[in-house]
């Protein structure tokens, strides 16, 4: 696999990455067919790093609360900001999958491009420390933070308005679904005990945020 369109765009030295952005990018699908490292552990220390990241630029350019600023990074570090991310570099063209989890459009995945983005953040932060991973922080996140802190977050709308209405909700995973490479979960999520919302996706928190969805839209009829 070719990497360096990639590390041009990290502005990234390939030989001196290759081995830890190798195992960014390899999913567990590949690493279980192949019986080599994937990137879980990264995926794990690449989520610290990305919140070191975000809480430092919040904090430096802008001027509010800590709750305002704590909303604004669980924004701009959810799945669907990282997959925006991801996108502007074509992550997705350099994973490593398994059969089964190519097939299934496990490139397109939003988890799964999710997982490999926090590991390559991982991948630099190990081989060049925190400086280097701010660096290419600033060069692929920031210009696009306007962007994904526009996108809509029903469940954070939907909390709001409950606790406004000092309501409780929660959410339930009522149903679980196909092969470990292509799950599908079904979500309600319930307001004083009673089913306000259902939605389904490849993940919980998809679902989640589509039976937030549902459950805005019928109070708006």
């Amino acid at each position: 696999m070719d990497l360096t369109n990639l590390c041009e765009s990290l502005d990234v030295n390939l030989a001196e990455i290759k081995p830890a952005l190798t195992i960014a990018l390899t999913h567990s699908s590949y690493g279980n067919e192949h019986h080599t490292e994937f990137n879980e552990r990264l995926e794990f220390l690449g989520d610290a790093v990305l919140e070191v990241c975000m809480s430092t630029y919040l904090y430096h350019s802008y001027d509010y609360q800590e709750g305002v600023l704590t909303k604004k990074r669980a924004q701009a570090v959810r799945e669907e900001a990282l997959d925006i991310y991801a996108s502007k570099i074509e992550l997705n063209k350099y994973l490593l999958l398994g059969k089964g989890e190519e097939k299934s459009g496990g490139r397109y995945n939003k988890a799964i491009i999710a997982d490999a983005f926090e590991a390559v953040l991982a991948a630099i932060y190990i081989t060049y420390g925190f400086d280097k991973v701010f660096q290419v922080f600033n060069r692929i996140v920031v210009p696009y933070l306007n962007e994904v802190l526009n996108i809509k977050d029903y469940k954070s709308i939907f909390q709001e308005e409950m606790q406004s209405e000092k309501r409780n909700i929660r959410y339930e995973i009522i149903k679980e679904e196909g092969p470990a490479n292509d799950k599908l979960f079904e979500a309600v999520v319930y307001v004083d005990g009673l089913i306000y919302g259902h939605g389904s996706g490849k993940t919980k928190k998809d679902a989640e945020q589509k039976a937030a969805k549902e459950a805005l839209l019928k109070r708006a009829k």
